[in-house]
């Protein structure tokens, strides 16, 4: 199975990606209108795809200008895929890092780490709200987040930041967040 980056540096580049049901790659409609809409905020950000799947969200965000992804994915076939990916296109490793644990263990391990945009796309059979709501204290000050999940899942909520957008696309929706001043 193949996915490709749409637009930027990598763009038309083909990417692999895990022949399984267990990753759902977002598809090119959603993640062009995803990109178009955020697209003045990806210069120099530091980005974290967290439950990358294929990484292909990250990758597109490298090859828009974005400074570092670092992608979370606990599938070591998945995780495996991201790298050979990462050398494919050959990004450095200091702009693209790997972390192979779950989004929970990513989050004790590293309470401190903050980004400027954060992608988030759980499964849909297990959007993991409680998890997903751990990711807005990782923000930064006016950094965003972007929530794909099923439309007929709720929004959640979370302390410091607000909904600045949402955005269906069939049976997915896109909620952006976006994180206030404390």
């Amino acid at each position: 199975m193949n996915v490709r980056v749409i637009a930027g540096e990598y763009g038309g580049r083909k990417l692999s990606a895990p022949n399984t049901s267990r990753t759902h790659p977002m598809g090119e409609r959603i993640r062009a209108s995803l990109f178009n809409i955020i697209n003045d905020e990806i210069e120099n950000a530091v980005v974290l795809d967290a439950f990358a799947g294929t990484g292909v969200i990250g990758f597109e965000a490298l090859s828009r200008g974005a400074q570092a992804v670092t992608f979370i994915e606990k599938d070591r076939v998945a995780a495996k895929i991201i790298a050979e990916n990462r050398e494919v296109l050959g990004i450095a490793s200091q702009s693209a890092s790997i972390i192979p644990a779950t989004v929970s263990a990513w989050d004790q391990k590293y309470p401190e780490a903050q980004f400027d945009i954060i992608f988030c796309d759980p499964p849909y059979h297990d959007v993991q709200f409680s998890t997903v709501s751990k990711l807005f204290s990782h923000l930064k000050t006016n950094g965003l987040m972007v929530l794909s999940h099923p439309g007929r899942s709720e929004t959640p909520t979370g302390t410091g930041v607000v909904v600045v957008d949402n955005r269906s696309y069939g049976d997915a929706v896109l909620t952006f967040y976006r994180k206030v001043q404390e």
